[in-house]
Formats: structure tokens, C-alpha cells, sequence
């Protein structure tokens, strides 16, 4: 029986939806902009042959129309192409649960861009029940400027700094020491269900350590809360066929632990690939090995490090070979993302972008699979894959994969 690996590139956005404008991400391109300001900052341009042999490049330059800047040239010898959101928002739940079958169709709940931004009946009902002093924040904010803002302000008086963004989300910033991890995690919880009438999408723990706004830095230690998905996704039927589903990294939190078998956390790019291919030596037949690399997304696109990207990218790239090499004949990897975060935009915000849809099984030639017109249509794939139910959205290409 098969398997399946998903390495979720977060926020590998290559090239402006056709939607775009509803959003104001007309010209966004997060692949192609890295990849260009990488080469005026190096002087040369970053090779990235891997992923380019999997139809990175090809399906940037398709979705994008421009031309990538990198070192050279690969023809594909895996199935690529590109797909564009059903899902009302660019978010991260949206984009995961639309490529596992299940699209957000309806509006997330957001807070209004204003300071302060968040309901006080909800703040005084949070800092009743979670017996807490009061909160910090209370605006839209930038993850690690909130921290040098008002992180010393935070460990002296022990309010949490609540901010949020344009998604649907309540992020919580506390100090694992001062505060503690717990406390953090239970103010979090406490929030969750305050906010489920309002249909915010995630509440997010971020915990951070350091002495002074001069180190405060964030931990692996992030935790997100997050509604269920609407319906059934590929993934819980896939579990209730008595397959694993694995997740590694964020992926359970995203799913609210549903349709998940087993879960592994790990810091950084680097251990999480590891743990990945470390999960491939032991994960049975009929399995999902699924995996969100989010150092893209929370290192460098929010932070507009384009060059940061653009080398966390070839780490990437030169990781792949091992998890290529442990593939079995029946494999199927496939290398995705949920939304764009161009790292040459203004702000901080995601991007509506096309994603590219990667896929690889051992022994594959180069097969283009055009535009998707939805993310949804991994899911269906992957249902076809294990020989499960159809999912209610989206058009699978087993087929093509396995011409």
C-alpha cells in the first residue's frame, strides 16, 4: 500500500492570483522576488537544482510570468503545475484545509485595524477568567517589534501582550520564565473559546525568552489554537481507514488535532526535514508524513528578509536528495505551500499568490499539470492515492502521476 510525504514550503507564494487586487497583492511573486534580490545583493544567482528538477522554476515561470533568477536551467522529471485559492482569505488554516479538501468558503471573523482593536467586554472578560492584571497591546502589530516594544514593559508588570493582524488571529506573547509556558498556554485556551462567536480563525501562543528588549527572541515552544475545519478533510479520512497521519511541526495545531495520528515537533527548517526523513524510516504503509516548514513564512517573509529566504530556500533544496533517496516505489511526494509572504512587498502581511503543486514518485518523467484551480485538488489526489472516498472538492491527477 502507499504512502504519502507533503512538505508544506510555507508561504512559497509563486505568483499573483488572479484575485490579487481584492486583496491589493497585485505584483506579488514571492519566489521570483527573493530569488532577484538575492541575486543583486550576492552577485550571482542562487542555484537551487532540486527543486528545480521537481518543476519549481518551471511552475513559478508559468504561474508568475517572469523568469526566475537562478544559476541554471533544469528541465523537471517530476508532475508540476500551479493552484489558486477557492478560499475566501490567504490565511494559514484556509490554505491547508482547502488542500486537504475542504475550502473556507465563508468569512473569518477580523478585528478592525484601530488601536485599540479588540472588544473590551472580550479583554475584560479574558483577564477575569484568566486572572490576569490586564493586557499589552491591543493593536495590529509586527511579531518581533511588539517584543522590543513592549516585552521589558510585559516581565515587569506579568500582562500579556495581545496583538493581532490582517488575518483572523489572537496572538498572546509572554516570557516562558517570568510568565511561564503553562500560564501562557491556558490564557490562550481561555481566549479560544471566548473567540469562537466572533469566528476567529487561530489563537497563537508565542512564547519568547531573553533579558531585554536587546535579546528577546522567540521559542519553538509556539502553540496554535484553531477552530475545526468545517467538515471532514482528507486527512481524517484517511485515519478513519486506519492509515497514520502523521503530522510534523504546526500541521496538528492547523487541523485542531483532527484526523491526526501521531505528532512530532522540532526547531528550525533543518531538524524539521530531519524529523521527517527520521519519520519515513518507521512510518508504515498506508501513511501521511505531513509537514509544515514555517521558518519560511514566520523568519523571513513577515520579516521582508528576501536574502534570508532566499538561502533558508537552498538549505531546503540541499535537504531534499535524503528524503528523495527513502522513497519507496509507491511513494508519492509532493511539495506545496499554503499562501505567498513576499518578502519585497510593503508590510508584513501574506500575499495571494498561486502555489506550486510539486509532485514526485520514483521513476517519473517531466509532467506539466497546468493551472489547478484549486487547492483542494491535492487532497483529491491524495484520496485517490490511498483509494479513499472522493473528496467533495477538487479535480485529482493520480493519474497523470502514474501515466
Amino acid at each position: 500500500m502507499a504512502r504519502a510525504i507533503i512538505l508544506m514550503a510555507d508561504s512559497l507564494g509563486i505568483g499573483a492570483a488572479p484575485d490579487a487586487e481584492k486583496f491589493g497583492d497585485v505584483g506579488a511573486n514571492t519566489l521570483a522576488h527573493l530569488l532577484q534580490a538575492y541575486k543583486d545583493e550576492k552577485g550571482q544567482a542562487l542555484d537551487l537544482p532540486n527543486l528545480s528538477k521537481l518543476g519549481l522554476i518551471a511552475a513559478c515561470e508559468a504561474a508568475g510570468k517572469e523568469t526566475c533568477a537562478v544559476a541554471q536551467t533544469i528541465e523537471p522529471s517530476a508532475a508540476w503545475g500551479y493552484a489558486k485559492e477557492l478560499s475566501s482569505g490567504k490565511d494559514t488554516p484556509s490554505g491547508h484545509w482547502e488542500m486537504a479538501g475542504v475550502p473556507v468558503l465563508f468569512d473569518w471573523g477580523y478585528f478592525p485595524n484601530t488601536n485599540p482593536c479588540f472588544p473590551q467586554e472580550f479583554i475584560d472578560e479574558l483577564c477575569k477568567r484568566a486572572e490576569i492584571p490586564g493586557i499589552l497591546g491591543n493593536c495590529y502589530a509586527s511579531g518581533t517589534t511588539i517584543l522590543e516594544q513592549l516585552g521589558e514593559e510585559h516581565v515587569q508588570s506579568g500582562k500579556p501582550i495581545c496583538y493581532t493582524s490582517v488575518d483572523s488571529v489572537f496572538q498572546i506573547a509572554a516570557h516562558e520564565q517570568s510568565f511561564g509556558l503553562d500560564k501562557l498556554y491556558q490564557v490562550c485556551e481561555i481566549a479560544r473559546a471566548l473567540l469562537d462567536e466572533m469566528n476567529i480563525g487561530r489563537v497563537i501562543a508565542r512564547p519568547f525568552i531573553g533579558t531585554s528588549s536587546a535579546d528577546f527572541i522567540r521559542t519553538g515552544n509556539r502553540r496554535d489554537y484553531s477552530v475545526l475545519p468545517p467538515s471532514p478533510t482528507v486527512l481524517d479520512k484517511l485515519a478513519n481507514d486506519g492509515g497514520e497521519v502523521i503530522s510534523i511541526g504546526k500541521i496538528a495545531d492547523i487541523y485542531a488535532h483532527q484526523g491526526i495520528t501521531q505528532k512530532h515537533k522540532a526547531p528550525g527548517l533543518l531538524n524539521l526535514l530531519a524529523k521527517t526523513s527520521e519519520v519515513m524510516d518507521t512510518a508504515p504503509d498506508h501513511s501521511l508524513i505531513f509537514t509544515n516548514l514555517v521558518d519560511f513564512d514566520e523568519k523571513f517573509g513577515h520579516r521582508r528578509n528576501a536574502v534570508g529566504y532566499a538561502e533558508a530556500l537552498a538549505e531546503f533544496d540541499a535537504f531534499l536528495p535524503e528524503i528523495i533517496a527513502k522513497l519507496k516505489a509507491d511513494d508519492l511526494l509532493l511539495v506545496t505551500a499554503d499562501h505567498g509572504c513576499d518578502p519585497t512587498a510593503e508590510g508584513t502581511d501574506h500575499t495571494r499568490e498561486y502555489v506550486p503543486v510539486l509532485a514526485y514518485t520514483p521513476g517519473m518523467s517531466n509532467t506539466p499539470l497546468g493551472e489547478r484551480q484549486s487547492f483542494a485538488d491535492i487532497g483529491q489526489t491524495l484520496a485517490q492515492w490511498f483509494d479513499l472516498d472522493a473528496t467533495q472538492y477538487g479535480e485529482g491527477f493520480k493519474a497523470e502521476i502514474k501515466a
